[in-house]
């Protein structure tokens, strides 16, 4: 009994000692992503290099819309939904990864970036693998092809679709979102 009970803490200080690194979970006030099997609605837009069309949608709380996004430009663009706050965000965070070589003009490099040099300090003990453009609200899509992203709304408000690729929400990729009740 006694080195069962020893056995049993020690194991317990073994789990203990090792740290636990869990990010916290995203979250979007103004819905989550979804399944295309649960789509309500398909609507396609093609992206030029530095143009959404259409550029303006209209979309009621609680639909669940499947995006077929064709992009038709020359350069790799990014399809996020958002608002205004969060599109400057991911804009510095897009910056970051074209300033170290991991985003180009026309793609997404996958390998093993330096998270020091983009801001993330030394992130000792954690895996240091490929940074990923990984939002669920976001997607890539390479010079002549085609991706898909589908997302529920969950309430009424002013939202925006945009590319935030250095530079191109600057030069008009970005379009209206309004989601009514």
């Amino acid at each position: 009994m006694f080195l069962r009970n020893r056995l049993v803490l020690a194991g317990c200080l073994l789990v203990l000692s090792f740290p636990v690194f869990a990010a916290p979970a995203q979250t979007y006030g103004f819905g989550t992503p979804a399944p295309a099997a649960k789509a309500t609605r398909t609507v396609e837009i093609v992206m030029g290099d530095m143009s959404f069309n259409p550029k303006a949608l209209q979309i009621k709380a609680g639909e669940t819309v499947r995006f077929v996004l064709i992009n038709k430009g020359q350069l790799l663009h990014e399809f996020n939904l958002g608002d205004v706050a969060m599109h400057a965000q991911h804009q510095a965070e897009m910056l970051k990864m074209q300033q170290s070589g991991m985003l180009t003009p026309t793609a997404m490099k996958t390998a093993p970036m330096d998270h020091a040099a983009m801001g993330h300090g030394s992130m000792a003990g954690m895996d240091h693998g490929a940074m990923k453009h990984d939002d669920p609200n976001s997607v890539l899509v390479e010079p002549g092809k085609t991706a898909e992203l589908t997302w529920t709304f969950s309430k009424a408000g002013s939202l925006e679709f945009a590319c935030n690729i250095p530079s191109h929400y600057q030069a008009g990729m970005v379009g209206k979102l309004t989601v009514s009740q």
